[in-house]
């Protein structure tokens, strides 16, 4: 006796339906890496987060810099970092624009307002209101972590003689990152707060430039955000430092960016790489021909 058509189609219909146990996770799943303080053991953790109560912040990825060299790594690292936002988004994470001091080219938009409105949330902890370079400012802080392993005095210029002026070259956030529909535009801590406290959002991702300067001290970045008591993590192949190698101690630009991933892995927050919210290669630079990268 065949079986009618209608109970095979049943069938299949039935056989391609997920169990509970093979449904997909929708987990955000991060490798984390953490270093001890005397840098004698790398602890690596499989974090599962809830994209919901995620935010992914970019820092400062200006659409020029007074470093030509710093310039030229961020329109290089954009692309990479524009995907990565792209599939976090669609993820369901909340992303955040943080183009420090220029903001107020956003002013008309949705995603600039939307940081405005958001209802105020009180921080349990004072914010910084220490300032520098016209904005609030989380300085190095000895009750939580030693010296930084770079010299950054002369302010990290990486370009061979002559040396670029300082000046203040960004009137924007680089166009080659998407700023969608859903999203925020902020530089503000109190701003910050309250937009993660309206969602519920306990888990943050810091990217974006400078890692031993404005990823670690703005307002919205990783000091103040551990100290809030979020859940941080830094994506380490989607950062750069401002170094000089001629600076102590006298290593390239890149491995002198490797040792302020491992500043940040010991004394604030684990790291990961893009891979794994892209399933794709980490990003490098094409200038770091060495054989081994702490960011990848």
């Amino acid at each position: 006796m065949k079986t009618p058509p209608i109970l095979l189609m049943l069938v299949v219909l039935c056989a391609s339906i997920p169990t509970v146990t093979e449904a997909a996770d929708p987990a955000l799943k991060l490798n984390l890496r953490s270093l001890s303080k005397d840098s004698s053991k790398e602890t690596a953790t499989v974090a599962k987060w809830d994209p919901k109560k995620t935010a992914l912040i970019i820092c400062d990825m200006w659409d020029d810099h007074w470093c030509k060299s710093a310039a030229r790594r961020v329109v290089e690292m954009a692309p990479h970092l524009n995907e990565t936002v792209r599939v976090a988004r669609e993820q369901g994470l909340f992303i955040i624009h943080a183009p420090s001091s220029v903001v107020s080219f956003y002013d008309r938009t949705p995603q600039r307002q939307l940081a405005k409105d958001a209802p105020f949330a009180k921080a349990p902890i004072p914010l910084s209101t220490k300032p520098r370079w016209g904005t609030f400012w989380c300085w190095t802080d000895p009750k939580f972590e030693g010296v930084l392993p770079i010299d950054d005095s002369d302010m990290g210029c990486s370009c061979q003689e002559p040396k670029c002026e300082i000046r203040e070259a960004w009137t924007r956030q680089i166009a080659l990152i998407n700023i969608a529909p859903g999203d925020a535009i902020t530089d503000n801590g109190q701003e910050t707060v309250n937009l993660l406290a309206a969602r519920g959002i306990d888990n943050v991702i810091l990217c974006g430039v400078h890692l031993n300067m404005c990823v670690l001290g703005r307002p919205f970045a990783i000091r103040q955000m551990v100290k809030l008591g979020k859940n941080v993590a830094l994506m380490r192949d989607l950062t750069d430092t401002m170094y000089n190698p001629e600076r102590p101690p006298g290593v390239d630009h890149f491995t002198g960016t490797d040792l302020v991933i491992g500043h940040v892995e010991k004394f604030w927050c684990p790291t990961f790489t893009s891979q794994d919210i892209t399933g794709k290669r980490p990003f490098r630079f094409q200038e770091d021909k060495r054989a081994k990268s702490r960011a990848l």
